[in-house]
């Protein structure tokens, strides 16, 4: 990703503990924020404003069951968080030598 803006959204997003919490919590499952809340141990409300957040980012789809919206991972958009940030913190050789006075 040559988008430094873009790249910061995304680690933007995954700054807050607690949506780090989620990210772990909704990995091979789907949950609703009741179940969310009783696992993290914060408020209905505090749960459903980090949801909002990671819903705009297109991190979580939410999926209507009856009475409880449940929160999956887009497991896409996982995936090319992953490769970005991977980009980001790969070592470059260009840079390494530069560090080091090589030419």
């Amino acid at each position: 990703m040559d988008n430094p803006r873009e790249l910061a959204r995304i680690l933007k997003v995954l700054s807050v503990e607690a949506r780090v919490r989620i990210v772990q919590l909704l990995k091979g499952r789907a949950l609703c924020v009741n179940a969310l809340t009783a696992r993290l141990k914060v408020t209905q409300g505090a749960v459903s404003q980090h949801l909002r957040v990671m819903r705009d980012a297109g991190l979580v789809i939410d999926e209507k069951r009856g009475y409880y919206v449940h929160y999956r991972l887009d497991e896409k958009t996982l995936c090319r968080w992953r490769k970005e940030v991977d980009l980001l913190l790969k070592p470059d050789r260009i840079s390494r030598r530069a560090n080091r006075g090589d030419k």
